[in-house]
């Protein structure tokens, strides 16, 4: 008989045990009875079903971030351009949710992916590369959120928001070898600029300084021109003030200094008459 109530209690507890089910915070549920949805959208609580007969299945119905690929796009000017982007979701019905893709996340993101990519086409190719890389870019996401949302009805998503990550121009594209040759055209531009100043700074610098040199020898000219002058003067007063004193050793004095000048050279040849007033002295001893 005690075995008997043993399984009575065990019994009644499994049943009240699968009676109950919890929901958690940041969660969702939906009820199932032989795999037909009976009751959605369950909040965070304890709540109760049919032992048995139903069963609870739970979705975490916080954000999730899709982080897709770079896909190569076209803009309105025919220019392609490499998008990076990432999405931001959540489930917004569940019951919806799991129908569409039987509350698989990874099913839900791979059925995310192609309707966020081509909203994301359909702004791009209606937009040029300036607008779509400057601040037009928000209007952009805002856009192509609202257009997603409209295709994802049917799965049970709700996006929150797309942000584009970066915007690459591909390695053989004509833009970018073109920017590259604008921006090494404006390099050159300033580079020349800057030589061109360079050289301007260079010769005027340079004309100061000949000028500088020019007025500096002209004013050492000058100086030895005066002291060259003043000198001669000197030497005349000396040589008038020994010529007055003793106009014979005068003589005397200035023919040893020719005979100085004449005689220098060590291979020199004079050719003079024997009574030339020149070897006056070297002739008379007296």
């Amino acid at each position: 008989m005690r075995p008997i109530i043993s399984i009575v209690i065990a019994a009644i507890i499994l049943l009240a045990v699968n009676s109950v089910f919890i929901v958690s915070e940041g969660q969702t549920a939906i009820l199932l009875q032989f795999g037909r949805i009976t009751e959605a959208g369950f909040k965070p609580g304890l709540h109760f079903k049919l032992p048995l007969v139903q069963q609870a299945l739970r979705f975490d119905r916080r954000l999730q971030t899709l982080d897709a690929a770079a896909e190569r796009y076209l803009t309105s000017e025919k220019k392609d351009v490499n998008v990076d982007f990432v999405v931001k979701w959540r489930i917004s019905d569940s019951a919806k949710f799991y129908t569409a893709v039987a509350g698989d996340q990874e099913r839900a993101q791979q059925r995310l992916a192609p309707i966020v990519k081509d909203g994301m086409r359909t702004a791009i190719n209606s937009r040029t590369l300036k607008e779509v890389v400057s601040s037009a870019r928000s209007d952009l996401t805002d856009s192509l959120v609202q257009t997603a949302n409209k295709a994802a009805m049917n799965l049970g998503i709700d996006i929150v928001d797309v942000r584009i990550k970066r915007v690459d121009l591909p390695e053989e594209s004509s833009v970018l070898r073109s920017v590259y040759e604008r921006m090494r055209s404006e390099r050159k531009q300033v580079a020349d600029a800057l030589r061109a100043e360079g050289n301007e700074a260079a010769e005027r610098i340079r004309s100061d300084a000949d000028r500088q040199v020019q007025v500096i020898k002209a004013e050492a000219y000058r100086e030895a021109q005066t002291g060259r002058g003043e000198g001669d003067a000197e030497a005349a007063r000396i040589y008038a003030s020994s010529y007055g004193k003793d106009a014979e050793f005068y003589a005397f004095y200035r023919s040893l200094e020719a005979y100085r000048e004449a005689f220098t050279p060590a291979n020199g040849v004079l050719v003079l008459d024997p009574k030339s007033e020149f070897l006056h002295y070297l002739q008379d001893s007296k």
